[in-house]
């Protein structure tokens, strides 16, 4: 294993980038909860579900400040695919805590029985959000690590 070289004005940036994508998920999570059930109730799933969501939030941030470091060394987006596939999986499973109630604003009669579905397995899709996470970060901090051993 040779010496890693790390470019402290690109981590620099690429960790107000992480911070700011972290914010932004956890934005996109307040919102939503509120405009479908109101603060009261999205006040409530947080509090219940806070580490699974803030774990989820700070993972994507971690994502997102290595493929953003990863792409500024080399200039080559190439794992940007994979980025955005679990920052949809992190959405989608802190969304899932809410889901459910969507009923009230969705009254079709299919959508029922898919969002009982998604509100009775709430916390597996936490756990599945995780587990694409972990494997984000291992994915995108292998490449930094190999870019950062070459440079």
């Amino acid at each position: 294993m040779g010496k890693l070289i790390v470019k402290p004005d690109i981590l620099k940036r690429s960790l107000l980038k992480g911070a700011i994508a972290l914010s932004i998920l956890l934005s996109v999570y307040f919102v939503i909860l509120i405009l479908v059930s109101g603060w009261n109730f999205t006040w409530v799933q947080f509090t219940q579900f806070w580490y699974y969501i803030v774990t989820l939030a700070l993972g994507f941030g971690v994502q997102f400040t290595l493929y953003s470091y990863l792409k500024d060394v080399v200039k080559n987006p190439s794992t940007g695919q994979v980025l955005a596939t679990t920052g949809a999986t992190s959405t989608a499973a802190m969304i899932s805590c809410c889901a459910h109630y969507l009923t009230n604003v969705l009254p079709i009669l299919g959508v029922t029985g898919i969002i009982t579905f998604i509100g009775q397995y709430q916390v597996q899709f936490f756990w599945v959000g995780l587990f694409f996470n972990l494997l984000g970060i291992l994915y995108i901090g292998n490449k930094v690590l190999k870019v950062s051993e070459r440079s």
